[in-house]
């Protein structure tokens, strides 16, 4: 596995970033190809490439960070009327850099932003059966 990746040329201040906010176990930058004005990147210093290499406690700070920076976009534009948080795990889920991020979208109304997909309704045995899949996995 090659290591690689822009975020950790960024991460060690190698290539040029827009900086946000960092601290000793991440770093948030703004997206050079932002889904709307505002756009933040929140990037853990660890080298994960899957939510499954990433250390919890890592994983929840990313979170506490993007929390901070949905505020920010919050006071800073009048116009943010929501943020959605997006974290895409493999290539299937839309993931293109193999670094673990968060992005941080901010939100307002006609954006052009948002999920295309349609619900599904299974019946609750699926619902059932999936739970308790999932619950023996957990337990193990």
């Amino acid at each position: 596995m090659n290591p690689y990746t822009i975020f950790a040329e960024i991460i060690a201040g190698n290539a040029e970033s827009s900086l946000v906010y960092e601290d000793e176990m991440a770093v948030a930058f703004m997206d050079i190809r932002p889904f709307t004005r505002g756009h933040v990147l929140v990037v853990p210093r660890q080298q994960a490439r899957s939510l499954s290499e990433l250390d919890p406690d890592t994983g929840g700070h990313l979170f506490v960070v993007g929390q901070k920076i949905a505020a920010a976009l919050r006071a800073t534009d009048p116009r943010c009327a929501g943020v959605n948080f997006f974290l895409a795990d493999g290539e299937v889920a839309g993931q293109e850099i193999f670094h673990v991020h968060l992005h941080v979208i901010p939100r307002t109304t006609g954006d052009g932003f948002g999920l295309r997909a349609r619900p599904t309704s299974p019946r609750r045995e699926e619902l059932d059966a999936k739970a308790a899949e999932l619950g023996a996995a957990l337990r193990q």
